[in-house]
């Protein structure tokens, strides 16, 4: 029997759209059709893995409230928002899915008024935030998520924990498998930076002035990786703040330097100090960084949660 299963990531950076990316693909098959939308840059990764993206209407909460203020949010990621629900929305309606799988809340919500069997796939949780408005917000979303999708599913570099929403399916972490891409042989430290990150220059040079080999993602010489996973896998060590980058380096078996910058990304960092997790450790500052480069964390092991994601939802819409 043919299905089509959609696919969408949120559109704030890379790493939504990777971890989607490798969903889609193990869900792909003989009698299994993907559709993809997202928006953001996120979106031209998925164009450079040869795959067609719709393009709904982009929000960005985080550079609007942490970057901006909550008149910005009021003003530009609201109305954007009620846009995207609209764009999503449409969307399923042509395509006609038998499921969505989706990292974005609003994709969740035009799923609901689409009457769309959902399934929601994401970190985030409200224990991560200190601001009230943050943490609140979350809260309500983590409950309309579990009361409208069929599955909840929660990659993660820990086990259960305490700050996790109630009800959620644990699953490994989540990495996108290259298709026969292979990585030089002198990466060293590789440096990946998230949308939000600042400094990152910087660090990459106090790493080279002191004798390491640095490969900066993003930077002049950069080309696009169709997949990050063999650079990780090639690295020393790798030094980078977002939670997909994490989730890659687990895979990958690299030792794994954080430097978070956002209120998610410190928040995701407390979790993994707090459980003393082996193959990463956490760092606010670049000679601190420099210091743990010096001497990295033992390395990680971790295997990919992505078919055991495929098969939750494949299990579920055969059931």
């Amino acid at each position: 029997m043919s299905r089509t299963v959609a696919i969408a990531h949120y559109p704030e950076g890379a790493g939504h759209a990777t971890r989607m990316l490798a969903v889609a693909q193990a869900l792909e098959g003989p009698e299994t059709d993907i559709v993809l939308a997202g928006g953001g840059p996120g979106s031209q990764f998925i164009e450079h893995n040869g795959y067609e993206v719709y393009r709904p209407a982009t929000v960005d909460y985080i550079g609007d409230y942490q970057g901006g203020s909550l008149f910005d949010v009021l003003t530009r990621s609201v109305p954007n928002s009620a846009r995207r629900v609209f764009d999503f929305a449409r969307w399923l309606r042509r395509e006609d899915p038998d499921a969505l799988v989706t990292d974005d809340m609003f994709a969740a919500m035009a799923a609901q008024c689409t009457d769309t069997p959902l399934y929601v796939l994401t970190h985030n949780a409200a224990s991560y935030y200190d601001a009230a408005v943050e943490q609140g917000f979350t809260w309500l979303l983590n409950r309309y998520q579990l009361s409208v999708a069929r599955a909840f599913l929660f990659p993660a570099v820990w086990p259960p924990d305490r700050g996790d929403p109630p009800g959620v399916v644990h699953i490994p972490p989540i990495a996108l498998e290259p298709n026969g891409e292979t990585a030089p042989d002198d990466v060293g430290v590789l440096v990946v930076p998230s949308t939000y990150s600042t400094n990152f220059i910087e660090l990459a040079r106090a790493l080279r002035n002191e004798g390491h080999t640095v490969t900066l993602v993003g930077d002049d010489d950069w080309k696009c990786a169709s997949s990050l996973l063999p650079w990780i896998r090639a690295a020393d060590a790798v030094v980078c703040s977002g939670y997909s980058t994490v989730m890659e380096a687990a895979v990958a078996g690299t030792p794994c330097i954080i430097y978070p910058f956002t209120d998610e990304q410190h928040g995701v960092s407390r979790v993994i100090e707090r459980r003393g997790l082996r193959g990463f450790q956490v760092e606010h500052s670049i000679p601190h960084v420099a210091r743990a480069v010096r001497h990295p964390p033992a390395p990680p092991s971790y295997e990919n949660g992505v078919e055991r994601a495929a098969e939750v939802v494949m299990d579920s819409l055969e059931g």
